[in-house]
């Protein structure tokens, strides 16, 4: 078994996958990475397979698996201790699996995430140093679950800062997958019972803000649905690390955005069809 597996889920990642696995050879340190083809139909499949590189093994689906399901295939087909999952257009920035190494040797923490960058269809820096707000350092359980709940997932960082245990996502079984947005960070909050979290002050990855990724292509109302499930299902399941003031918060805090999008979509209206004044 070797110590790292970068799992990276890839489907019809044509357009960024070369850049996401020419970051992750880059990275000077022993690792395995393995790349899950989703039954794509475009290039991916031969642009994962172009690399000559012994580090690199490439599976596919037969047929398209929900993305949850894609997921925890990939990271049960992984061998390494530590896992770090990388979307397909995604990217690490140099040295981010050498400095979360270095965090995981200590075996009180049961996971470790970096501040991050989000970066453009072209790789151009939009914004940086982002994420981790009020979890930098040594945190508990509960305060990692706590601020997930309070601030939501986008506060926290992208599925490829963090690293954790593969022994550990298989105690609480894996990505639960129909909580799509939020899954990661469902996740993250579960295999964070085990041990401590670490949250590096680093930036180890970059988030792509594409028109072609899921978050840009999940409707404003499916997020807010599966981020209020998120909120009381992980209460019910861990009521020792969020507590009902957290979620009552983290509700209120979904409503505000609904309202907000509830006035833009009225206004974008409006201006469209006067008629309707």
């Amino acid at each position: 078994m070797t110590t790292l597996s970068v799992c990276v889920p890839a489907y019809n990642s044509a357009r960024t996958l070369a850049a996401t696995l020419r970051s992750v050879l880059e990275q000077e340190v022993d690792f395995e990475l393995l790349v899950l083809d989703n039954a794509s139909t475009d290039a991916t499949s031969e642009i994962a397979h172009s690399f000559d590189d012994p580090r690199i093994r490439v599976i596919r689906n037969d047929s398209v698996l929900p993305i949850g399901d894609n997921w925890n295939t990939v990271i049960r087909a992984s061998t390494g201790k530590l896992v770090k999952v990388v979307c397909a257009d995604d990217v690490l920035r140099p040295g981010a699996l050498s400095a979360q190494l270095a965090v995981m040797a200590d075996a009180s923490i049961a996971i470790c995430a970096s501040r991050f960058e989000v970066i453009d269809e072209a790789g151009e820096i939009l914004e940086t140093d982002l994420g981790l707000a009020g979890l930098e350092g040594r945190q508990s359980a509960r305060a990692l679950a706590r601020t997930i709940v309070r601030r939501g997932p986008a506060d926290f960082g992208p599925t490829a800062a963090a690293m954790f245990h593969r022994e550990h996502f298989d105690l609480v079984g894996g990505l639960r997958g129909d909580l799509v947005f939020p899954m990661d960070v469902d996740l993250f909050a579960r295999v964070s019972s085990f041990g401590v979290f670490y949250g590096m002050p680093e930036i180890t990855a970059a988030w792509r803000n594409s028109s072609f990724n899921l978050c840009s292509s999940t409707s404003t109302v499916s997020k807010l649905t599966d981020m209020l499930r998120f909120h009381h299902r992980l209460a019910g399941d861990y009521p020792e690390l969020v507590k009902t003031a957290d979620v009552l918060a983290g509700d209120a805090r979904l409503a505000r955005a609904a309202l907000q999008r509830l006035r833009i979509r009225t206004v974008a209206t409006v201006r469209h069809r006067p008629d309707l004044l």
